[in-house]
């Protein structure tokens, strides 16, 4: 148990503080440990994004059929409405033109709400890196004399 003590006092600089190896060993496997687990948070998140989209897709195209099969049902129940009225002929004609018209805007409005849509960007990820980076920062401006922290107090 000696020879480990003074192996390791061996180690340490004059003053006691351990040698600039060791302080740079540890300075990369801390840099590679945090970025390892900065992208293993981006995948985490992404890969959860991409499941609730995937499944909320699919239950959209699911309500969409049936939707689909209602609508179907409804316009032959309205050209045969008209059809009491108007030739059997003009009744599927204008309902047909009202179908397309009806289409024609909800794909319009349907464009314009995709290009607004918002980006799939992983938040978590992007405050986590801001929030190193200000802290980062942070660190060195009260460290330094010139930092906000002496002149808020050159300030008073």
């Amino acid at each position: 148990m000696t020879d480990a003590r003074s192996a390791a006092d061996r180690r340490r600089s004059r003053r006691g503080l351990p040698p600039m190896k060791t302080i740079l060993s540890d300075l990369r496997e801390d840099v590679v440990r945090l970025v390892t687990g900065e992208i293993a948070l981006f995948k985490a998140e992404m890969t959860k994004k991409a499941k609730d989209l995937g499944i909320g897709a699919g239950m959209l195209v699911a309500a969409l059929v049936l939707v689909l099969f209602g609508f179907g049902t409804l316009i032959a129940a309205a050209v045969l409405a008209l059809a009491t009225v108007l030739p059997a002929w003009l009744a599927a004609l204008i309902v047909g033109v009202a179908l397309i018209l009806v289409a024609g805007i909800l794909a319009l409005v349907g464009i314009n709400k995709l290009k607004a849509g918002a980006k799939p960007v992983p938040e978590r990820s992007v405050e986590a890196l801001t929030g190193d980076h200000l802290a980062a920062h942070r660190d060195d401006d009260t460290t330094s004399p010139t930092g906000p922290a002496h002149t808020k107090e050159a300030a008073a």
